[in-house]
């Protein structure tokens, strides 16, 4: 089993999901023609991110690796990227068996009314066979690690009911859709609390600022595009240490910029992609699913948060939130992780973020910078068992992808970054039986509550 889904999932997710898609359409009745351009167009959209993530980390990371030469940062937790976590995640057991295990979970609650949420967002079930895989090792026990990737899909599931009718009302042409991805999901308590924090603040409602309002109040200084142009000017100035150097290396600071300012632009155009593929899927898997399960309302399809990370807030605060990240991993105690293969995901970090803020600017960078300081330590404080499942997986696959450099750990922000993976990892390893039952206890309680929640909604 591990052999056949390390197959599948090394075909990518570019070719993976249209094939899922394309089957997964034609199971819930859309013709074959629709049914394979909606996969086709989720493809293509993997494809199109891809190339701009890439375009991003491909003329970020030299510049970023002078910028640390140049400082003498030591750091000695090796920035491994997302891949490498997914690579961890699936070339395991745990990850051979976490598709049909989750699915089967979702089943069980859809049918006792524990959740609204249908979640074919397949592809990132990686994110439940990670905590799975890390727990798995560092315990030794197959049962914790399937412990800790259940218990994560559940509080999910609960936490993507809980926000979708905001982040249905906050995004357009989103009705009907959720966000079960744990990555996101762990920074909503982050993003309610501090949000109530702020609005207590008196005079913060004079920094209601939006994207949009952002643009008008400063012009072309507020676009995404622009402001990609200066982060990306700003930190090519950093690869010199003279003024002369920058002289001698204007094309090259200019052209940093405009790679940067093409990636705030791309990104919008190519989620573009994903909305007009998983949309038609999403309606018919909804009507479906509603005719099974009568009587229920307000039933949501789990999908991949690349659906909204072209947000102009979100591309804005990630931007500016690039350069505080590096300055917080050299400046803060305890930190060893410089991200900077994992750049590329600090959109993902703001999904479900933005409905609390309403996508005021402010407010999500003050959210985003409190999340960055935490996932920084706790990359830290996870990377000897991400280090330890990375080094199995690179024996038995040899997948270049989890090799880790002589004398470093290895980490990454996603999802060794969230509150939700380090929490299960704590209760599991340093706690077990007393924090498997705290972990119980919590998770029965949210989908109890939840349940509860559905019982009167439903009601006539």
């Amino acid at each position: 089993m591990e052999q056949v889904f390390s197959y599948i999932i090394g075909l990518g997710a570019a070719v993976m999901m249209p094939i899922i898609f394309t089957i997964l359409g034609l199971c819930i009745g859309i013709k074959f023609g629709k049914a394979l351009m909606c996969g086709l167009k989720v493809g293509v959209g993997f494809i199109g991110l891809s190339v701009v993530t890439a375009l991003l980390t491909s003329s970020l990371g030299p510049a970023l690796n002078s910028v640390v030469g140049i400082y003498d940062l030591q750091l000695q937790v090796f920035d491994m990227g997302w891949p490498a976590a997914a690579a961890v995640a699936y070339n395991t057991a745990v990850g051979a068996f976490i598709i049909p295990v989750c699915l089967g979970v979702n089943i069980l609650l859809l049918l006792l009314k524990g959740t609204r949420t249908v979640n074919i967002d397949l592809w990132n079930y990686w994110h439940f066979a990670f905590i799975g895989a890390v727990v798995y090792f560092a315990s030794g026990s197959i049962l914790w690690g399937f412990f800790a990737a259940i218990i994560c899909y559940v509080i999910t599931l609960v936490i993507a009911d809980l926000t979708a009718h905001k982040f249905q009302h906050f995004y357009k042409d989103m009705e009907g859709i959720s966000i079960p991805q744990p990555f996101c999901a762990g920074f909503v308590p982050f993003a309610w609390g501090i949000n109530k924090v702020l609005d207590k603040i008196p005079g913060m409602e004079k920094l209601e600022i939006d994207a949009e309002g952002l643009k008008r109040k400063f012009g072309i200084l507020g676009e995404p595009l622009f402001l990609g142009v200066i982060v990306g000017v700003a930190i090519g100035c950093l690869t010199c240490t003279t003024g002369t150097e920058i002289v001698d290396k204007i094309p090259y600071i200019l052209g940093l910029g405009i790679k940067m300012g093409a990636v705030m632009e791309l990104i919008p155009r190519v989620t573009v992609l994903f909305i007009e593929g998983l949309k038609p899927i999403s309606d018919a898997t909804r009507e479906l699913i509603g005719k099974k399960f009568k009587g229920a309302k307000g039933l949501s399809i789990g999908m991949s948060p690349a659906l909204v990370i072209g947000h102009p807030t979100t591309l804005v605060v990630s931007l500016l939130l690039i350069p505080v990240t590096l300055l917080l991993a050299v400046v803060l105690p305890g930190n060893q992780f410089l991200p900077l293969a994992s750049l590329a995901g600090m959109f993902y970090l703001f999904p479900l973020v933005l409905p609390y803020t309403k996508g005021n600017v402010i407010k999500t960078f003050i959210v985003g910078l409190v999340v960055i300081v935490l996932a920084l330590y706790f990359v830290t404080n996870l990377a000897p068992f991400f280090t330890e499942a990375a080094r199995d997986v690179y024996a038995n696959t040899g997948d270049a992808a989890v090799a880790i450099p002589e004398g470093f750990s290895g980490g990454s922000l996603d999802f060794a970054g969230s509150p939700l993976a380090w929490i299960i990892f704590q209760c599991c390893h340093n706690l077990t039986y007393v924090g498997a039952g705290i972990l119980t206890i919590c998770t029965v309680a949210l989908v109890g509550w939840n349940r509860r929640k559905i019982s009167i909604e439903d009601r006539p």
